[in-house]
């Protein structure tokens, strides 16, 4: 028996190490500028890695020993600069292989990078144009980025609670989780963002544990993904909700009280040492700036939304919702239709629909923060440093407003805006300013 348990334990111990020495892909980003382009696998581990090229077509092969790709990684970024698309696949021996679809012939380096203050392990992959691909490994990393936004994504209701239930049976908390997941990925995917899912999977989180996740991840943003419902089945249309003042009161009022018992802190300061009308003052002035940045990206956010559904409401709506209660970081919630009306019931179960609704909520949070970029981001960084570029774009037959957008990786609204217009109709032969953005 003794002999068996050794055997075991070691078994055990072999399947652990096994386990543990598999790397995780958590994130890719892009990005190009001045004729380069970068490529970053945000890794869990320092991973063995192999890089090739292959030809006709031209792509760049990238093989991770014993990885595999995150779970919430489910859309991997568009093409950039030189890479035209990026796709991956596991290999029969067990090897994540990433390839980079290339469309101009480019020199390569690349080499892995530490974990900073910033990120974990990280392979980084530069790409310049002309010249063989090579690989130089193990170089030191020469440009020290911003940090991330941080965006908390908090997909309503789960487990135990179903939220709201349609005709046809859709649960509240399965939708809110498919768009969350859907916003979390487009996020992943832009430069200088990065989303924190509050609920990756179907289990209950207490209203205050999904504010308190979102704090300790220092997140920029938090925005609860939610389907509303009532008796009228012709209700429709989207909302989004930011706290009310009265709400805001109450919470102010329970952190003061709470003061004498923990140590609360508010933007990072500790409230624990300070005097009541000191403490007082501070959360008045960090709560008033939360209020106001919601109200703020809470209308930039019902913006995209009134282009591709209808929303109930175009002014964002007030209300003492436990969720948006906190006093140090702006905070939305979205209702994204009606899931008590049949026809909205059945588009919030179809995937497209889906995508559709995360892709308008994530151009809100970008034309937020590319407007009020916290001061320390990668994003504030590129703004600095160019601002905004200009392209013309002539329309030609079969062009869309949306499509043109998608091309440029910039919003609708950014390019109606540049070019004053009241809709999205659009003519042959017209010429569009497209406003290009730092890490578009």
């Amino acid at each position: 028996m003794r002999c068996q348990r050794l055997i075991l334990t070691a078994l055990f111990a072999l399947f652990a190490s096994a386990a543990q020495a598999a790397t995780t892909v958590e994130n890719i980003r892009i990005w190009a500028e001045s004729g380069k382009t970068r490529v970053v696998l945000d890794l869990s581990t320092p991973a063995d890695h192999s890089i090739f090229t292959l030809r006709g077509p031209d792509r760049l092969v990238v093989d991770l020993k014993d990885g595999r790709l995150a779970s919430t990684l489910t859309n991997l970024p568009s093409g950039v600069g030189s890479v035209r698309t990026i796709r991956s696949g596991v290999r029969a021996n067990g090897q994540l292989r990433v390839v980079l679809d290339l469309n101009e012939n480019v020199r390569s380096r690349s080499f892995t990078a530490g974990p900073n203050s910033q990120y974990g392990d990280r392979l980084v992959i530069d790409l310049q144009r002309s010249g063989n691909l090579q690989t130089v490994k193990r170089a030191s990393e020469a440009y020290t980025p911003g940090r991330d936004i941080v965006i908390a994504i908090d997909p309503g209701h789960g487990g135990h609670d179903p939220g709201a239930i349609g005709k046809a049976r859709t649960k509240e908390k399965d939708v809110a989780l498919a768009v969350s997941r859907n916003l979390a990925a487009r996020i992943n995917a832009e430069r200088g963002m990065r989303a924190i899912l509050i609920r990756n999977g179907d289990y209950y989180v207490d209203h205050r544990r999904r504010t308190d996740i979102a704090r300790k991840n220092d997140a920029d943003l938090f925005v609860s993904i939610h389907a509303d419902a009532v008796d009228d089945r012709r209700a429709n249309g989207a909302t989004v909700y930011a706290l009310s003042t009265k709400g805001a009161s109450d919470e102010e009022a329970r952190l003061l009280a709470e003061r004498e018992n923990a140590a609360v802190r508010v933007g990072g300061v500790s409230l624990e040492d300070k005097d009541e009308v000191l403490a007082e003052v501070l959360l008045d002035l960090s709560q008033n700036a939360a209020l106001s940045a919601s109200l703020d990206v809470g209308s930039k956010v019902i913006a995209e939304l009134s282009r591709i559904v209808k929303v109930r409401r175009r002014t964002v709506q007030q209300a003492g919702l436990l969720v948006l209660k906190s006093p140090d970081m702006p905070s939305i919630l979205v209702e994204t239709a009606y899931i008590s009306n049949p026809a909205e019931e059945k588009k919030l179960r179809n995937s497209a629909h889906q995508a559709r609704l995360a892709n308008a909520v994530l151009a809100g949070i970008r034309n937020y923060f590319y407007t009020n970029p916290p001061p320390d981001t990668q994003i504030a960084m590129d703004v600095r440093k160019t601002p905004e570029r200009r392209v013309r774009h002539v329309i030609a037959r079969g062009d869309t407003l949306s499509e043109i957008a998608a091309r440029y990786n910039v919003s609708a609204a950014a390019i109606r805006a540049a070019n004053r217009l009241n809709n999205d109709n659009i003519r042959v032969g017209q010429t569009l300013s497209i406003p290009i953005f730092p890490g578009s």
